[in-house]
């Protein structure tokens, strides 16, 4: 093991005096003592996983923040960034105590530049807060997790999440022009230009998106925004097979079809968001799959025939009926399952989320591997995810498996389907992250010399590895 990386894991606690120099920074009142109100800030969506820190912060400019870094890093204080707490990989965890640094008062849409189709926001803002505040200028912005009424946008920066909307208009990654950034020592940097093209050295921005907090703390980001689509149409298909379904998947796509939403669901899937919501949703015995089809634009007449289009591909394959949302609560009351699926399933089991991507047309082949691994091994998983850009979401279940098996012969299995996940070109993370619980994972993917390129990246942002340690690594 490298000497940089024994020596990452060497820090020190928080004392009584460090306390008082974090209240002259941010003021009492913002500085967060005690287990029972920092249990919060313990936990994000990650399993049942809880690991407190020792302080909590929370600054609300970029100079506190600065002040912040500059002097955990002189004091070999490790510091965890927390947005909303809806990570599913345990990104926001302070694993190693240290300094839970929220930044909950960065809440700022700062400006939006109708001009220049571009929106400068803090990275506290709520994702659909920022998409409301938008839609009344008739702006869009694209990326739409299913967490979107609670997430942070720092968060969405830091997994370059992505969502339903994806398929069409990319992720995350794919909007970000520019981040204001406060690195380790506590310097200042903004990572790129406010244009739309950027080819003047090595393209930080895109270095920071993904990188989970380890690299530096993003303090006010700048996006890209495209005109809004003024209408939606959405088709629920069901199927008696879900290889059949997810073959029907790269079928549309092969028909000349760009859905803006593709969505795979099992149906025990939008059984538990059904009850959890206490909503009606009627399942035929048959019925063994969905998919949930959304078209967007601003032409109707075109946006049906491509709805017909989609709906001929969906019979050549078998679906049992195509049925149309009509009405806007139709449509609202679709897209709440869908999105509650990942929540109902942890309020009803002990679950583990896998978060593989394979290329689309290999998604019928991993969708077949994992219910074999799961039968081979005898856990049962609840399957749903973005299909259209093969991101398949998989819910193993705990039910009544043993303890000894859930802690230490489960990983065999996940093994085996990051394994497959290789095999067929895919990775083991499409929008979740890598965090704390896939880092184990991350060789099957990747060589060795590559990740300990990566280490070294880090090194030169972070030598005294204080920013988010334990991750991805």
């Amino acid at each position: 093991m490298p000497f940089y990386y024994i020596r990452a894991m060497q820090y020190n606690p928080v004392t009584s005096e460090q306390i008082k120099v974090f209240e002259e920074i941010l003021g009492k009142g913002y500085v967060i003592k005690g287990k029972e109100e920092t249990e919060v800030y313990s936990m994000d969506h990650t399993e049942d996983l809880k690991y407190f820190p020792e302080v909590v912060l929370k600054p609300a400019n970029t100079l506190e923040v600065s002040r912040i870094l500059t002097y955990c890093n002189e004091n070999l204080v490790p510091v965890t960034a927390r947005g909303a707490g809806t990570g599913l990989s345990g990104g926001a965890l302070p694993i190693f105590g240290g300094v839970g640094l929220s930044m909950e008062r960065f809440n700022k849409i700062l400006e939006i530049d109708e001009r220049n189709f571009q929106v400068t926001v803090e990275p506290g803002v709520i994702n659909e807060a920022l998409q409301n505040a938008l839609k009344e200028k008739g702006l869009f912005y694209p990326p739409d997790p299913a967490s979107k009424g609670s997430c942070f946008l720092g968060g969405n920066i830091a997994h370059s999440s992505g969502g339903p909307r994806a398929l069409k208009y990319g992720t995350t990654r794919d909007y970000v022009l520019n981040l204001e950034v406060v690195l380790a020592n506590g310097d200042i940097i903004e990572t790129g230009a406010n244009t739309l093209k950027y080819s003047t050295g090595y393209n930080l921005t895109h270095l920071m998106i993904g990188s989970e907090g380890t690299l530096g703390i993003v303090t006010k980001i700048v996006f890209k925004l495209i005109p809004l689509p003024k209408n939606t149409l959405l088709m629920l298909a069901p199927f008696a097979s879900p290889e059949l379904a997810c073959t029907a998947v790269n079928g549309i796509f092969l028909a000349g079809c760009n859905p803006s939403a593709c969505e795979f669901v099992e149906p025990d899937g939008f059984r538990l968001a059904a009850d959890m919501h206490k909503m009606h949703f009627e399942i035929a015995p048959e019925v063994e799959a969905y998919l949930l089809i959304e078209v967007d634009g601003n032409d109707l007449d075109l946006m049906m025939l491509e709805c017909e289009k989609i709906s001929e591909v969906l019979y050549a394959h078998a679906a049992l009926d195509v049925l149309f949302a009509d009405t806007y609560e139709q449509k609202e009351y679709f897209w709440k399952l869908r999105r509650s699926i990942g929540e109902a399933t942890k309020h009803n089991n002990t679950y583990k989320e896998e978060d593989t991507v394979v290329p689309r047309a290999e998604l019928p082949v991993l969708f077949k591997g994992v219910k074999e691994i799961g039968k081979r091994y005898g856990f049962r998983t609840v399957c749903f995810g973005h299909a259209g850009d093969g991101n398949l979401h998989v819910n193993i279940l705990k039910d009544q498996l043993s303890e000894a098996f859930w802690n230490t012969e489960l990983d065999k299995a996940i093994t085996e389907i990051f394994e497959l996940c290789k095999k067929l070109k895919g990775t083991i993370s499409g929008e979740h992250g890598i965090g704390l619980v896939q880092k184990k994972y991350m060789h099957i993917v990747m060589p060795t010399h590559q990740l300990e390129l990566m280490r070294k990246i880090k090194l030169a942002f972070d030598p005294n590895y204080i920013l988010n340690p334990g991750k991805i690594f």
